[in-house]
């Protein structure tokens, strides 16, 4: 294990807190996936990335974790009470399991595209079914949930008078708890107050997902399924919990209420809530227009961006913010995250490049008091903007040793190692950034042309055609490509 502490933003506790694990040395976490009845926006995509750069660090500190990121494919309700799965069936003219396969595909397909770990579990609600009809039981039984006409709602008037903390994680006051929690707006008759909310829910004779149950045809409600999958595989009470901003109510303090309803547990010791991704300053919103897929922020086809960019460019714009902050998707921020990016990944390659003969010690200081940086801010509620910014730090000393303005043979064996060792690795392995989408042949076949162009360039510089030379440089610079002439030879970066 690492000997460094670990902070965490309790959004329960509303306080930075000191991680102190259930059990020592492990890990149990859970994070709200997706509801697959549409491609994945960017919006699910910051919160998943974010989740993975967590992860990556909790591993990085020598934890051993159990990531559990579920699947919504029943129980997701619209407004008017239609279950989104089933509305895409409808609209897609398919089976509702053919909608959450294709779905499920797209969304893996993404994170991939992201580079970002799969979890250690990934279950679905549809497979839990029996799990979710026995804590529906659970709470009955505890006396926190009444059934009407075949469906069960949990009694939240009487949970908050007996537990005192509905409304704790949300932050809200009881009263304004106390309104329509819109998941089952179109049965609020039967209700004994309208914050009530279904756990169970009487399926009507068109609805194509349903189950039986003690309490007749129905489905699970949609806060239920986190509550069973989380506490089934990590325990009654696990270490962390996260997910959307948007999902701490009505989705996570319902589901704080469930666990307490059926066992008495609060499920989780630390909650962590990523917040909202906006376009040019305002919520993205169809039908505002303002909005952008993945696919076209890769492509460039879309009037929001002046040309596409590559996935590790918009991860690496997304870790220039904290989880927890909203971050502005911008043309600009999206350029400048590119040059951010591509020094890095330049940094990376110079430095695999240096050699060093061990002769002093005198940059030990600056070189290991940034690495340093790079791991406190992770740990500071894995603060990657600051985290980031200690990286430059190490980028600008790399470039000084490349381009002789410090001499790297100052700096110690272990200090080098070190340098060698873990620069490439925060970028690589704790942020996920160094694997572009683009195929490793064609950079093989770029560094060719490349080779061949500045060698017929060195044959214009020898036989002093110096118009030649130049033209070559500066039609390489159109297409931003930088050629550098130094006293070890010439090399070329793209800008």
């Amino acid at each position: 294990m690492k000997d460094l502490d670990l902070y965490l933003q309790n959004s329960l506790t509303k306080n930075k807190e000191k991680f102190e694990p259930i059990t020592e040395g492990y890990i149990g976490m859970y994070v709200c996936g997706p509801t697959v009845y549409s491609d994945v926006h960017l919006g699910n995509v910051r919160t998943f990335v974010s989740f993975d750069i967590m992860y990556r660090w909790l591993l990085y500190l020598g934890y051993k974790v159990r990531y559990v990121r579920n699947i919504t494919d029943v129980g997701h309700l619209l407004d008017n009470g239609e279950d989104r799965i089933s509305k895409g069936a409808r609209l897609e003219k398919l089976e509702p399991m053919e909608i959450v396969q294709k779905y499920t595909n797209g969304f893996h397909k993404m994170m991939d595209i992201f580079n970002t770990k799969k979890p250690s579990i990934e279950p679905r609600a549809t497979q839990h079914i029996l799990e979710q009809i026995e804590m529906v039981q659970a709470i009955l039984k505890n006396g926190y949930a009444y059934e009407v006409n075949g469906s069960v709602y949990f009694d939240t008037t009487k949970f908050h008078a007996e537990k005192k903390c509905y409304g704790d994680l949300s932050g809200r006051v009881i009263e304004e708890l106390f309104t329509e929690t819109r998941d089952d707006l179109k049965n609020q008759s039967d209700k004994k107050h309208p914050s009530d909310f279904a756990i169970w829910m009487n399926a009507s004779p068109e609805h194509i997902m349903k189950w039986n149950s003690p309490w007749g045809e129905g489905f699970p409600g949609w806060h239920l399924e986190c509550s069973v999958m989380s506490t089934k595989y990590l325990g009654e009470t696990f270490d962390i919990h996260g997910g959307g901003n948007d999902l701490k109510f009505p989705h996570h303090e319902n589901e704080v209420a469930q666990n307490m309803g059926a066992c008495g547990c609060a499920p989780s010791k630390y909650w962590l809530h990523t917040n909202m991704l906006l376009m040019n300053g305002k919520k993205m919103s169809k039908s505002d227009g303002n909005t952008i897929s993945p696919d076209e922020l890769f492509s460039g086809d879309s009037p929001h961006v002046s040309k596409g960019y590559s996935p590790m460019v918009v991860k690496f714009f997304m870790l220039q913010s904290h989880y927890s902050s909203t971050l502005d998707l911008t043309d600009d921020a999206l350029l400048a995250a590119e040059k951010g990016y591509k020094r890095l990944v330049e940094a990376i390659k110079t430095l695999s490049n240096l050699t060093s003969k061990h002769e002093g010690d005198k940059m030990d200081t600056d070189i290991n008091a940034a690495l340093d940086e790079f791991e406190k801010h992770m740990s500071d509620d894995f603060n990657t903007p600051r985290a980031i910014a200690a990286l430059f730090e190490i980028v600008t000393k790399i470039n000084s040793f490349k381009e002789g303005h410090l001499d790297i043979n100052q700096l110690s064996s272990d200090s080098f190692k070190r340098l060698s060792n873990d620069f490439p690795k925060f970028i690589d392995e704790v942020l996920g950034l160094t694997s572009e989408v683009a195929s490793e042949s064609n950079n093989s076949a770029l560094e060719g042309v490349m080779e061949l162009v500045l060698e017929l360039r060195q044959d214009a510089r020898t036989n002093k055609n110096w118009d030649t030379a130049d033209k070559i440089r500066d039609g390489l610079a159109k297409h931003n490509i930088v050629v550098k002439d130094g006293k070890d030879g010439t090399n070329w970066t793209i800008s």
